[in-house]
């Protein structure tokens, strides 16, 4: 018989051998945040070393206009004092220090905010407190969303999204029923189905469509948007995914900047699914805040002045003039396989308070 290829392979296995199979939420789950094996829990996924590139990585540009989105919507609010500077999954905190540099320019931004970094990996805590070692605010991590102390607050999300674990179903013999993950015959993890139809599915499929329910998702956006609505401030969301709820499997494992097999190797790859983001949308209006229209990473990028931005740094850095443009081009190519495409931007606010920036 053959074995599991990695640790959490093996205890995955012995799990569904005590328990029975397990959903592919809760598979997700591990393979992400397993205490002693997942996916974040182990290592520093970024960069041309690790398994992808975040837009932060690619280029300073990113996170400066995101720290000069964050002014602006600071100021149109009234500029309350104090209020939280919060980011959801900070990466390696190199948005957060580049947005902190660029919003220097807004009088009395620095002075008003506190940052919160929400983050469960250990290894990339490490990371950001390096990073943000010299900043000249005060910063406090959290595991979660529900820790922040109150107060208005600015919210960045890039890229976080996308790795809370969802549900799917597959309809099968005229029925919804939830996908599973069991152990096949050689020892090896598999997908299966669930021998129970699930009735809170009733959506119209042909056999074999998947439909995807990112209920951790939607449960932290209606907290987050409660949050907003309630205290006041913004919320960006930024994350590969789409616009319009469909049929479709999306999830996906990436390692070594490529895709591999989902069950192949859990706890070595970064397993996430696109973002359904008329659900968050959905979800935060449910709660009674203010959303607007999702925008492509591209546009919005260039309604917030990256080609201005490229030009001012290849003239003060002739010499970088062809990586800058790279670097731009990337965030912001318009083709639905790249990050401009791809990435959508969508905007959450208290009612009733000024349109954000970057939207119009």
């Amino acid at each position: 018989m053959t074995t599991a290829a990695t640790p959490l392979a093996r205890e995955i296995a012995r799990m569904i051998a005590l328990d029975g199979p397990i959903t592919v939420e809760r598979y997700m789950a591990l393979c992400l945040a397993h205490p002693q094996y997942g996916y974040y829990m182990t290592r520093d996924p970024l960069g041309l070393e690790g398994d992808f590139v975040t837009a932060p990585e690619i280029s300073q540009m990113f996170g400066e206009l995101i720290g000069l989105w964050a002014a602006q919507a600071w100021l149109d609010r009234g500029a309350p004092a104090p209020f939280r500077l919060i980011e959801l999954g900070p990466g390696r905190g190199t948005l957060m220090a580049d947005a902190l540099r660029a919003a220097r320019v807004a009088p009395g931004f620095l002075e008003a905010l506190s940052v919160d970094l929400v983050e469960t990996s250990p290894v990339l805590v490490d990371k950001q407190k390096r990073v943000l070692a010299d900043v000249p605010v005060a910063c406090h991590w959290h595991t979660s969303l529900d820790t922040v102390p109150d107060g208005p607050a600015i919210v960045i999300a890039n890229e976080f999204f996308d790795a809370l674990p969802l549900r799917q179903f597959v309809r099968h013999d005229g029925a919804w029923r939830e996908r599973l993950v069991g152990i096949a015959e050689d020892g090896t993890l598999r997908f299966g189905l669930a021998p129970e139809p699930n009735r809170e599915i009733t959506v119209k499929g042909r056999e074999g469509a998947v439909v995807e329910w990112p209920m951790a998702g939607i449960a932290v956006m209606r907290d987050l948007a409660a949050r907003l609505v309630q205290q006041g401030g913004a919320a960006l969301v930024i994350d590969y995914g789409h616009t319009r709820s469909g049929l479709a499997d999306t999830l996906q494992a990436i390692r070594n900047h490529g895709f591999t097999d989902v069950l192949a190797e859990p706890g070595e790859a970064d397993v996430t699914a696109h973002v359904d983001f008329s659900q968050l949308a959905a979800a935060a209006r449910s709660a009674g805040a203010h959303v607007t229209q999702p925008v492509t990473q591209g546009a919005f990028l260039r309604a917030l002045g990256i080609d201005a931005r490229a030009a001012a740094l290849a003239t003060s850095a002739p010499e970088r003039a062809a990586e800058i443009e790279a670097a731009r081009t990337r965030l912001t190519a318009a083709s639905p396989e790249t990050m401009g495409g791809l990435f959508k931007v969508l905007g959450i606010s208290a009612p009733d308070s000024p349109e954000l920036p970057g939207f119009a």
